[in-house]
């Protein structure tokens, strides 16, 4: 058998997930393909499994295809109803466990370190335990809901031991990375708090190892964008250039999608565009009850990644006020990044977590939560800033975003990781 000379497989959500840490994989991947790597695997959830688990989707029919040599495997579940939780991570470890054997040189990226750390972790040792001696090199990323989900959970709830767990395998791969410096400092400050109360030393390991990955994104997607291809998107949509408000995001609170439909309400702005709320997610139905009869808001729950850039590029303003909630804290803002490269109106959003990395100083900045603030910067967006300085605006916003260029990420993540094994 001829084996592939270099192999970079990642663990993590992928499509058809709506989460900007999907699009992250694809687009390693992808980047890989051009980077020596002869074959690229994503290793995921059944489809069953993402919609029983009650995940935003794109819809089924419409995910962008992948490029010839990345393989997109969801290994079925080992065991059967008596092993009620673990038979997925079961089938996700084995399949994992059965490439790490193969003499092949390999990469292993987990993204969100619950579960898909524990799943690496748990192959790699696995096959050495068997006799193997695996050429595998491991890099764990640890993204918001690592964060603000799992390992705050863990100090709230008092439980120390899944804290001590969580850090121990993060720490035992080869290179550790956080999606931005927000998150980093995140981490250090939770590894001081679990040090602080169970004499473990994490805190100064984690200072000393964890570094900035921020998320790759394909900027092709959203530069030179045809102007009639854009304007027949938007008449499909039943809109028009510079005629909308858009928020382009999972449809959660923590995204601040309920303060902007409150602060439309009552901004001078309604009289001349719309607002249109485009994403699925947990908040969905509250917020159209927010928005009752008011059809100056429209609602759009299946667009899919051709559409999007063509859609940010028609906006008047594009908002994503997010905000701090207890389950959620925005750790970059991949969405904001897109919009940029994709042209339009100004981009109004917080400074919340680690949205300040994600857009430095070329946007719109209100006071998370603050309904009037937000209200009087959609105004001042869509009826009192002038083309030309909306103009330079957008090609500020642009070049800042194009440091988040897929090629560039990967080659500053797996240039260092490779050198920090040579």
């Amino acid at each position: 058998m001829t084996w592939p000379s270099r192999r970079l497989i990642i663990v993590v959500r992928a499509d058809p997930v709506i989460c900007g840490h999907s699009g992250e994989a694809r687009n390693l991947a992808e980047v890989a393909l051009t980077r020596g790597f002869a074959d690229v695997r994503l290793l995921t959830w059944p489809i069953p499994v993402l919609e029983a688990a009650g995940l935003p989707l794109k819809p089924l029919d419409r995910i962008m295809p992948y490029s010839k040599g990345i393989t997109v495997e969801r290994p079925e579940p080992v065991g059967d109803y008596r092993v009620p939780d673990g038979r997925y991570l079961a089938g996700l470890t084995g399949r994992l466990v059965e490439l790490l054997a193969e003499p092949v040189p390999t990469t292993c990226l987990s993204m969100y370190l619950a579960p898909h750390d524990a799943v690496v972790r748990d192959a790699v040792d696995a096959v050495r335990a068997a006799g193997y001696t695996p050429d595998v090199h491991t890099i764990a990323k640890a993204v918001g809901s690592d964060v603000t989900n799992v390992i705050r959970s863990c100090l709230h709830e008092r439980r120390f031991g899944a804290a001590i767990v969580l850090f121990t395998r993060f720490l035992a791969n080869d290179r550790v990375i956080a999606v931005s410096e927000y998150t980093r400092q995140e981490i250090i400050a939770a590894a001081g708090a679990v040090d602080a109360h169970c004499g473990t030393r994490f805190a100064d390991e984690c200072r000393r190892r964890v570094s900035v990955s921020y998320p790759p994104i394909d900027t092709s997607a959203y530069l030179d964008l045809d102007p009639s291809h854009v304007d027949a998107t938007l008449r499909g949509r039943g809109l028009e250039r510079d005629g909308y408000v858009l928020f382009l995001s999972r449809v959660a609170l923590a995204k601040g999608v309920d303060d902007l439909v409150h602060a439309f309400a009552r901004c001078r702005a309604r009289s001349r565009c719309r607002l249109v709320v485009a994403g699925t997610g947990p908040a969905l139905e509250h917020v159209r009850e927010l928005a009752g009869t008011d059809d100056r808001v429209v609602f759009l729950t299946d667009v899919d990644d051709e559409e999007k850039p063509m859609l940010m590029n028609g906006c008047a303003a594009y908002a994503l006020p997010t905000k701090p909630e207890a389950d959620f804290v925005e750790t970059f803002g991949i969405a904001l990044a897109e919009k940029m490269l994709a042209g339009g109106g100004p981009v109004i959003t917080t400074t919340t977590g680690g949205v300040g990395e994600a857009v430095g100083d070329t946007a719109l900045i209100v006071e998370a939560g603050n309904v009037a603030q937000l209200a009087a910067a959609i105004d001042r967006a869509v009826l009192d800033i002038p083309p030309e300085e909306r103009q330079l605006m957008a090609d500020r916003a642009r070049t800042f975003a194009l440091s988040f260029d897929r090629a560039r990420v990967f080659d500053g993540l797996f240039e260092t990781s490779m050198a920090l094994t040579g």
